[in-house]
Order: C-alpha cells, then sequence, then structure tokens
C-alpha cells in the first residue's frame, strides 16, 4: 500500500513539478514553446498508443479491436463536443471576459488541452493502480514511470497559454495541479476496484487514447506549426517519442 500510496503522489506531483517550471519559463518565444508542445505531443502520441491503446486491445479479449475503435471514437467525439462548450468555459477561469477575438480562442484551444490531459489522466491512473492491485508491481511501476515523465512537460506546457489568455496565476496552478490529482485518484480506484476496473479497463484506455489523439491532431500540431518552426516541431515529436518509446523498452 505504501509504495501504491509513493507511486500515486509521484505521478501526481510530476505535473505539479512541471507547472512549476512552467511558471519559471512563461515567458518564452514562440518557436520555443512550440518546440516544448511538439515534445510534449511527442510523448502524448507514445503513450496514447503504447500505454492506452495497445493495452485497451490486449484487454480486450476477442473484443479488443471493437471496443477500442469504438473507444478511441467515442473519445475525440467527447473532445469535438467539448470543443463546441469550451468557450462558455472562460468565465469559470476569470478570464477578462469582455476580451474578444484571438484572445479567446486561444484560451479555449488552452481549455480543450487541459481538458484533454484530465480525461486521460484517470483511465491512466486507473491503468497503474490495476497492476498494483493485480500484484504486477514491476508493470506497474513501468507505466507509472512513463506517466510520471510525460506529466513533466504536460504541466510545463500549461501554464504560460493560461497567463496568456487572462487566468491568473493562482488559477492557472490550481487548474495544472487539479489534472494531477484525478491521476491520484484514478490509481487508487484502480488499486481498490480491480475487478471493476479490470472490466471497464478495455474502453476506458481507448477513449483516454483517442481524446489524446484528438487533441494532438486537431490543436497541438497545428499551434506547432503556425509560426515558422514547422521542421523543429516535427523532430521535437519524434524526439518525444522516442522518449517514451525508449522509456517503455527499457524501462
Amino acid at each position: 500500500m505504501t509504495v501504491v500510496l509513493l507511486c500515486a503522489l509521484g505521478v501526481g506531483g510530476a505535473t505539479i513539478i512541471g507547472a512549476i517550471l512552467g511558471f519559471a519559463f512563461k515567458n518564452i518565444s514562440h518557436k520555443f514553446s512550440d518546440i516544448v508542445l511538439s515534445f510534449a505531443a511527442g510523448i502524448m502520441l507514445a503513450a496514447a498508443i503504447i500505454g492506452l491503446i495497445l493495452p485497451s486491445l490486449e484487454y480486450g479479449g476477442s473484443f479488443g479491436f471493437v471496443i477500442s475503435a469504438v473507444g478511441i471514437l467515442l473519445g475525440a467525439v467527447c473532445l469535438n463536443l467539448i470543443d463546441k462548450f469550451v468557450p462558455h468555459l472562460h468565465k469559470m477561469m476569470g478570464a477578462d471576459i469582455e476580451s474578444h477575438g484571438e484572445q479567446n480562442e486561444r484560451l479555449n484551444k488552452v481549455l480543450l488541452f487541459v481538458t484533454a490531459i484530465a480525461i486521460h489522466n484517470l483511465p491512466e491512473g486507473i491503468a497503474a493502480g490495476v497492476g498494483f492491485g493485480a500484484g504486477e508491481v514491476s508493470d506497474a511501476l513501468t507505466v507509472a514511470g512513463g506517466i510520471a515523465l510525460q506529466n513533466i512537460p504536460e504541466g510545463m506546457v500549461i501554464i504560460g497559454p493560461m497567463l496568456l489568455s487572462g487566468v491568473s496565476r493562482g488559477r492557472t496552478f490550481v487548474c495544472a495541479a487539479l489534472t494531477g490529482v484525478i491521476e491520484v485518484v484514478g490509481t487508487f480506484i484502480g488499486y481498490f476496484s480491480v475487478a471493476v476496473s479490470s472490466a471497464i479497463l478495455p474502453f476506458a484506455l481507448a477513449f483516454a487514447g483517442g481524446t489524446m489523439l484528438y487533441v494532438i491532431s486537431d490543436e497541438m500540431i497545428p499551434e506547432t506549426h503556425a509560426h515558422g518552426s514547422e521542421k523543429g516541431a516535427t523532430f521535437a515529436l519524434l524526439v518525444g517519442f522516442l522518449v517514451m518509446l525508449a522509456t517503455d523498452f527499457y524501462i
């Protein structure tokens, strides 16, 4: 139980560490921001495929493909629907509601990104928790380590854009921290409810993978290719993907 607690706090704390780093580097150039965001996109892409979609296929058994396909598509549809309602979220975040145009559009994209992170953090935490609950400590530690690694740049890239979009420093930090807390909660849900989470895990993993693929393709890649840094952003994405791939292979 102590190991589960430490891993849960480590996974959630990685997001907070990333958020703190994000405050330190909030005033960064478009080029550097695109590189960091692309690196995070590469990590998210690898995590979506290796840590979510492939396990979903495996856990789903003979119906693995159907469950995974439905989960991925519904995850993408869910993010698309959220995208339509995101314009109303800036009031909740305390942003300047009198601002118009580009600033609100920027905030909407950031909140969609944060929402995707929050959604995929829950089943990721469940996945790690299930491993501990089932006694597969080594596999669970590998999953937790990979998740923590990707959570640092995720936490970093949230901060600057939210501040630039009019959200206060306090609300920005709380929002970033909550995405990590969700993962801690997911870890304990998985640990204490192995039977239940094992039944829903294939769909939950695929759903999370779908949200990640949607936001990578619809938001992150277009954003990182909009300021003249296409080549650097592309290679940063590949490096991020390889970092996650190496983590899965060697650890």
